[in-house]
């Protein structure tokens, strides 16, 4: 294994993930600490430095990335280190044989070094294109050192431009679609935008969001995004982190914005802290990326419907990971860049006045149901106690409770029941699975995957969804969303749409083979019934189904 493997390793595992598996680490400023494991010292001196991704022992000299740190506590080699990391991160090691690994390697370098040329002809193209400068200066509202910061640039309208200026500087057309840059026709996918470089934390370019210049365009989407190569993935990326990280450690907090122009207008207003999952819903990766610099995280979603969706699962998650995320809310514009084409001031005010999630959702649901009356307050409790059901944490879960029954007026023994009622049927399913096999069965890990896609590739849910699966178990995967969701995170999230066609295709055959199964064993029940008692009428007739059934392609 080379540097490819580790380094994909690295990128998927912080450091303070790994050394918060062994130690207790608490917050030193822009560092983490801890007392040291290989000594008997009582003032900490173990340095966890998320920044760098790198760990040191004061105490002892030692110190290191995630694989010396493993390999120092469990007392493994390097190689049995990297599996177990490997396997913490989701990492396939067989994906990185030996005879491959150089060749990623080299492919990764060359695809780095096309998005950093693409991006500085971008550039150029805006330099000398005084209309779509206009654009950017006065409708905008961007300045210059804005542009600069955020390496914003203009894809020409012509078909190919980019292309034969990459293939000018020896890059192959092969290349150039590796790296997201070229559509089905091997022509620019990008043409006559506004383009947006997206970026790692250490400010490698891995892709693009480009705005339409017009939106008077019919059937032309506002931001087209760049599709997932090997650098991109979505469902982990932090727009504007390599430009907020430092304002996020010196503040100790994060504002979590919708879109890509909302942190660039935030950016520019002041608040450096604001970064966004453009592009797709928030993931335990996105919140896991920004843990490491921070546990206040202040978001700014909006309050329409998909927005309060996106909170809710933002909580959820949150939660989980030991975040604590706050609402900036009724901040008087439909987002935060309307808010700060108004007035700058108007935001710096709003995030210094952010709202509990967990109360902003109360207050939320409560517009949506009439908790005046009976059925609106048995309403709004069901939907607010599987909310708060799925809080990991058993302290913060019945303080949830409490203020839920404060506010509905009720006793919170009474909540208490309810929330224990509502949990009756993933109790038992998780017995029953239990019993029968370690292993989640192909139903579960089917209505996982769909309440996954449901909330974070809409798109891809359509496309793969089942009616007959879902149809049947409709009730369980509403009354059970978050939980199979969070599961789903961690498998699948990173996988290809090509993965998670087969994945699909794969669980849906397991489902008809369990079904059919089960018929069949069902029908040997009634056929064994029917002989008992002698009725060879009935018998002949569930032979024939049972024959049926046998050649039915499974």
């Amino acid at each position: 294994m080379n540097n490819a493997v580790k380094e994909e390793i690295k990128a998927r595992l912080p450091v303070e993930e790994v050394v918060g598996r062994y130690l207790e680490l608490k917050r030193a400023g822009r560092n983490l600490k801890a007392l040291s494991p290989f000594t008997n010292e009582k003032t900490p001196s173990f340095m966890v430095s998320p920044e760098r991704n790198v760990w040191h022992d004061y105490s002892s000299g030692k110190g290191g990335d995630i694989f010396a740190f493993v390999m120092e506590v469990e007392g493994l080699g390097f190689v049995e280190a990297l599996k177990l990391c490997a396997g913490w991160a989701g990492v396939n090691l067989d994906l990185y044989s030996s005879a491959s690994d150089r060749e990623l390697a080299a492919k990764t370098k060359r695809l780095r070094e096309i998005l950093e040329l693409s991006t500085k002809y971008y550039q150029h193209a805006l330099i000398h294109k005084k209309a779509v400068l206009d654009y950017a200066f006065y409708k905008r509202n961007l300045n210059k050192q804005t542009l600069k910061d955020f390496r914003i640039g203009y894809a020409p309208n012509n078909g190919d431009a980019l292309c034969k200026f990459l293939q000018s500087r020896g890059f192959t057309e092969q290349e150039a679609h590796d790296a997201g840059l070229l559509n089905r026709r091997k022509t620019d996918l990008f043409r006559e935008r506004l383009m947006i470089p997206l970026s790692d934390q250490n400010g490698n370019i891995v892709g693009y969001t480009a705005r339409i210049l017009d939106d008077k365009i019919k059937d032309a989407p506002k931001y087209l995004n760049s599709p997932e190569t090997i650098l991109y993935n979505k469902s982990n990326h932090i727009f504007g982190l390599a430009q907020a990280k430092k304002a996020i450690i010196a503040s100790g907090y994060a504002v979590l914005v919708e879109g890509n122009m909302d942190v660039i207008s935030s950016h520019q207003a002041g608040v450096p802290e604001a970064v966004a999952t453009a592009g797709t819903a928030m993931t335990a990766g996105h919140l896991k990326g920004l843990g490491r610099f921070t546990k206040d995280l202040r978001i700014a979603y909006d309050s329409d419907a998909a927005g309060l969706k996106a909170t809710e699962r933002a909580i959820i998650l949150a939660s989980g990971l030991g975040l604590h995320l706050r609402v900036i809310a009724d901040y008087g514009a439909k987002d935060p860049d309307d808010l700060i084409q108004q007035d700058p001031k108007l935001w710096q005010e709003a995030i210094e006045k952010p709202k509990p999630a967990m109360e902003w959702l109360m207050d939320e649901y409560a517009k949506r149901f009439d908790v005046a009356s009976g059925a609106g307050k048995r309403e709004y409790a069901d939907a607010m106690i599987l909310i708060i059901n799925s809080v990991p944490d058993e302290v913060e879960r019945e303080t949830y409770r409490q203020n839920l029954a404060t506010k509905l007026n009720v006793k919170s023994d009474i909540l208490a029941k309810k929330s224990q009622e509502l949990l009756k049927p993933v109790r038992r399913k998780q017995v029953q699975i239990e019993k029968t096999d370690a292993t989640p069965l192909p139903i579960e890990n089917m209505l996982a995957l769909y309440a996954w896609l449901e909330e974070t590739n809409q798109e891809l849910f359509n496309r793969l969804k089942s009616a007959e699966i879902l149809d049947s178990h409709s009730e369980t995967l509403y009354t059970r969303r978050n939980e199979l969701a969070l599961r789903a995170e961690s498998r699948y999230s990173g996988w290809s749409d090509e993965r998670l066609h087969q994945e699909v295709r794969m669980l849906t055959s397991k489902i008809k083979e369990e079904a059919l199964g089960q018929s069949r064993a069902d029908l040997q029940l009634a056929i064994e019934a029917a002989e008992a008692e002698g009725d060879t009428e009935t018998v002949d007739l569930l032979l024939a189904e049972m024959n049926n059934l046998n050649n039915r392609k499974e």
